[in-house]
């Protein structure tokens, strides 16, 4: 078994996660940050066509990268309760592009993180959020297109970073966790290659005090039970959302808790510490370009991606918007929702909620989620999962 703890920082397996992502500020998504790309061409649709388009002029991302997240972010997150941020990264920022046009700079704000982190008493995973050659697809790994990490050097250009990452930050009090690769669409790479890039990884990093983390590649939750037998302080990252799909979508406020509540019980019954890396108190995909830029929403109809979609509800509200400006139904099933999901996912091993802040998506925003009330850790009724 792997629930082995040795030298770590954070009590994983007696303590529980709780926590928040830093999404959109060292790697960004269009949909946390629309502004950023509301005044580029249609085609600027990730960060790679970003540097593309803008790479000669670091200083539209430094006003980002110093204005984004700061030293109070990491003071109001202790105050509400939080004792974890995980901090995605693109391979880019750490060792260079190889060739791909990024902007950089966005590394030297790791540093920043992890002493605000120290100084106010959270701890860190560092989330390698991008491969190189894209290991998803997703615009969240820096170039939306096609899976093509693990071809060529990729894999070694992955491993270069991660381990440069170690060399700079695993010694620091407040690094606790150390994530491989984010979100490895295993249904399109050999999932033979993904495991021995896991198993490469965690040898790499095994002698640092951090806890190795790894993402279920989409493969299920419970299916990781008989890998890694004899590699300790191994930490499993799932990541749960009830939005990407008809049938999720079309569920009531009910059926989204019972959902959780049955994942949770999935999550516990694994041999590894298990968390839940990302989710959110979304029970729509109305977010402006959650899907990708100039995508539109399933819920409302407007996907315009293959297959389409069918109209499920209005998106009044929670296409942009705030939290303040929900109507009172729509917060009451926010916060039933993200209530049902802290109490199921901490049947294991805790939470990290995708993300402490963005622009205008409310149903994502757990700051302002806090500072309305919709959510306060100190009052959880750990009843609701029965």
């Amino acid at each position: 078994m792997s629930k082995v703890r040795r030298d770590l920082k954070f009590g994983f397996g007696s303590e529980k996660v709780r926590g928040v992502n830093l999404g959109g500020w060292l790697v960004l998504e269009p949909w946390i940050t629309p502004s950023i790309f509301e005044a580029t061409p249609d085609n600027v649709v990730d960060e790679y066509t970003y540097g593309a388009q803008y790479g000669w002029d670091t200083d539209r991302l430094r006003d980002h990268w110093n204005t984004w997240i700061t030293e109070d972010d990491f003071a109001e997150m202790k105050s509400a309760g939080l004792n974890f941020a995980r901090l995605p990264i693109g391979y880019w920022s750490v060792i260079g592009g190889n060739g791909a046009p990024y902007v950089y700079g966005a590394y030297d704000y790791v540093g920043k993180a992890v002493g605000w982190a120290e100084a106010h008493g959270i701890q860190l995973m560092l989330d390698l959020h991008g491969a190189p050659r894209s290991q998803n697809g997703f615009d969240n790994s820096g170039q939306l297109g096609e899976v093509h990490w693990t071809e060529g050097d990729s894999i070694d250009l992955t491993r270069k970073a991660l381990n440069k990452i170690r060399d700079d930050f695993a010694n620091k009090p407040s690094v606790s966790a150390i994530e491989l690769v984010n979100e490895p669409l295993g249904p399109a790479l050999n999932m033979d290659t993904v495991r021995q890039f896991y198993m490469d990884g965690w040898g790499d990093l095994k002698d640092s005090n951090v806890a190795v983390t790894f993402h279920d590649a989409f493969e299920g939750v419970t299916s990781w039970n008989d890998w890694g037998s004899g590699m300790g302080n191994l930490l499993l990252d799932t990541h749960h959302y009830e939005v990407f799909d008809s049938g999720a979508l079309q569920l009531s406020i009910d059926g989204h808790v019972s959902t959780a509540c049955g994942f949770g019980s999935q999550m516990a019954s694994n041999n590894k510490w298990t968390i839940a890396g990302e989710w959110s108190g979304a029970q729509t995909d109305c977010a402006k370009w959650l899907n990708g830029r100039g995508i539109g929403a399933r819920y409302d109809g407007s996907y315009n991606k293959a297959g389409g979609s069918s109209y499920i509800g209005s998106c009044d509200g929670k296409y942009s918007g705030s939290v303040a400006d929900l109507g009172d139904a729509d917060k009451q099933n926010i916060k039933r929702f993200i209530e049902a999901q802290i109490v199921a996912f901490e049947k294991a091993d805790g939470w990290i909620f995708w993300t402490w802040k963005n622009e205008g998506a409310p149903e994502w925003h757990f700051q302002d989620l806090i500072r309305e009330g919709l959510v306060n850790l100190g009052s959880i009724n750990y009843g609701v999962c029965g």
